[in-house]
């Protein structure tokens, strides 16, 4: 079961606006997500919107690339040639990723190398970029919070891992943190020597990156449940608010949620699918590792407000208000503090900061991979004897792309592509996809070669989910998404208009992949533009008609 090891569990980093991302399920978003939905309500919309959405189409990109054994471009030659565009989309979807999911990477490694030491640097307010404004619940029980007030980690986090006071936003970014630039060099070598000879080294270091978090979060888990007021931050979690179920902002969420998590239409799943063998049981790969992935998420969720009650009952305040950090505050703020006031406090943030690093490293290396394996495929004949040439020129592109998220102005870059990078665009690509597969290949045809792999076809239900329910939802995601486009903020600046508008601009140039390759495919085609489309339609081969050929060949007189 080549595929679960690959399996995409990553709980340490948060993706794009309502979770659109690589990337990488992202515990950290659905936290939040569930938080603001209505807290144990928020479960009844995600396991509808997994049963009916994600798992589906999971399913679907799991079964293609196990079938047609190639990654996302030139997949689109055995089903359908005119979306080829797709495939590219892909590609440039996950490069956008790469240059600022690293850096988020490459903080939390940065925090990892900080945890070697006696007392954690964020557990006071005696550091030397520390302000007037820094102020310890922990130290004093009589402290007098207030509006300006800081506390030792969001001012370790903000002034000294970050050093954002030393940017004025996107106009003035600032100089380059030599301290995240080795830390960010670290990581690419350490992609690089995973990936560059394949899915067989790759593989060997995906076992350690893919189980160790489960070992950490056992022990963190454990840690928590033993904190007084640890059973505060579980009824918080766990709490419904069921009028939350009557706002449709809840069930986008969802939906959102769900879709991003398990990550269709980043090639992952095609290009690691494309390694199994061929008859493979897919289907029981894409049950088994969905729920491995929902499980995941919901199992954080104790791990992370155990110690958020904690802090409730150390604070003497309520949950809510310990927990109402946003984006990375939850885990490079507000988790932290906890652990730098815990007995054994430098062990626990090494675990934690480890875990981190690991899952990311393990998010890394599907989506370069799906990015590697497409374009190998598709341009064998120039890459396919250059591997280890290819992939040091891609880590380098990344890498090199990166360098402005690195920067004291970074976190705004960052923010901003993880916005716009992956966003609508990949919405659109994985809506596309469902529609291409299951209208233009057609539904008994893709049914057919699951038949040929497994020994048994879909039944009704997944049927039905390809052609309407998954495309309806994903539909209903995209259109709510881009009506609903709040103000961006972060560190309470309010990024200009121009940014949004280069915001839009690298959303919509990934997407752009696609109407393009479609008139250069109508272009290129000979006959008339009847003869045309009928072409760009029908697969050029497909597995099953080289078979045939084969098979049919006459034997020699």
């Amino acid at each position: 079961m080549t595929i679960i090891m690959w399996a995409h569990l990553s709980v340490c980093t948060h993706q794009v606006r309502r979770t659109p991302g690589h990337t990488f399920p992202t515990t950290a978003q659905f936290l939040r997500t569930e938080r603001l939905s209505g807290s144990g309500a928020f479960l009844i919309p995600y396991m509808l919107m997994a049963v009916f959405g994600g798992v589906p189409l999971f399913y679907m990109e799991l079964a293609l690339g196990q079938f047609h054994r190639v990654g996302a471009i030139p997949i689109w030659k055995n089903i359908c040639p005119i979306f080829k565009g797709i495939g590219f989309s892909i590609c440039m979807i996950n490069l956008y990723v790469a240059f600022y999911y690293n850096t988020i990477i490459a903080w939390a490694l940065f925090y990892f190398c900080s945890s070697f030491a006696r007392t954690l640097p964020w557990a006071s307010c005696n550091n030397p970029w520390n302000t007037p404004s820094c102020l310890s619940y922990f130290e004093d029980g009589n402290v007098s919070w207030t509006n300006f007030s800081k506390s030792p980690a969001e001012e370790f986090y903000m002034r000294h891992v970050l050093q954002v006071q030393n940017s004025h936003g996107l106009s003035d970014v600032g100089e380059i943190r030599w301290q995240l630039l080795l830390c960010l060099f670290l990581i690419f070598t350490t992609v690089y020597f995973s990936l560059w000879k394949g899915i067989k080294t790759s593989g060997k270091v995906v076992w350690v990156t893919a189980t160790l978090p489960y070992i950490v979060l056992l022990i963190l888990l454990i840690r928590g449940a033993t904190l007084p007021g640890a059973w505060r931050g579980i009824v918080f979690y766990l709490q419904p608010d069921w009028q939350k179920l009557k706002s449709m902002a809840v069930w986008v969420d969802a939906a959102a949620q769900i879709f991003f998590s398990l990550g269709p239409g980043f090639g992952v799943l095609l290009a690691l699918a494309s390694y199994n063998p061929f008859n493979n049981n897919c289907y029981r790969d894409a049950i088994v590792t969905s729920l491995v992935n929902c499980f995941t998420s919901f199992l954080s969720g104790f791990v992370i407000f155990t110690v958020l009650g904690y802090m409730a009952e150390m604070r003497h305040m309520d949950v809510a208000e310990v927990a109402k950090g946003k984006g990375p505050s939850l885990l490079f703020i507000t988790y932290p503090e906890a652990l730098a006031n815990m007995t054994g406090s430098s062990f626990f943030a090494i675990l934690f900061f480890l875990m981190m690093v690991t899952l990311g490293l393990d998010s890394t290396f599907g989506g370069l991979e799906a990015v590697i394996t497409a374009l190998m495929d598709e341009y064998p004949q120039v890459l396919g004897e250059r591997r280890q040439l290819f992939v040091l020129g891609l880590i380098t592109l990344c890498f090199l792309g990166s360098l402005t998220t690195l920067t004291n102005g970074g976190p705004y870059i960052v923010k901003l592509l993880e916005e716009f990078g992956a966003g609508c665009s990949i919405l659109a690509v994985v809506f596309l996809e469902a529609i291409a597969v299951s209208w233009f290949y057609g539904m008994q045809q893709f049914c057919s070669d699951v038949r040929a792999m497994l020994g048994f076809g879909p039944g009704l239900y997944w049927q039905v989910c390809w052609r309407v329910v998954s495309p309806a939802t994903l539909a209903f995601i995209l259109i709510s998404s881009l009506l609903d486009q709040p103000a961006l903020v972060l560190f309470d600046y309010q990024y200009p208009v121009w940014s949004i508008r280069l915001g839009h601009l690298i959303g919509v140039s990934s997407f752009l992949c696609i109407p393009t390759y479609m008139v250069y495919k109508l272009v290129w085609t000979p006959g008339s533009l009847k003869q045309r489309l009928a072409l760009c339609l029908r697969p050029e081969k497909t597995a099953r008609e080289l078979t045939l050929e084969v098979v049919d060949v006459p034997a020699p007189l």
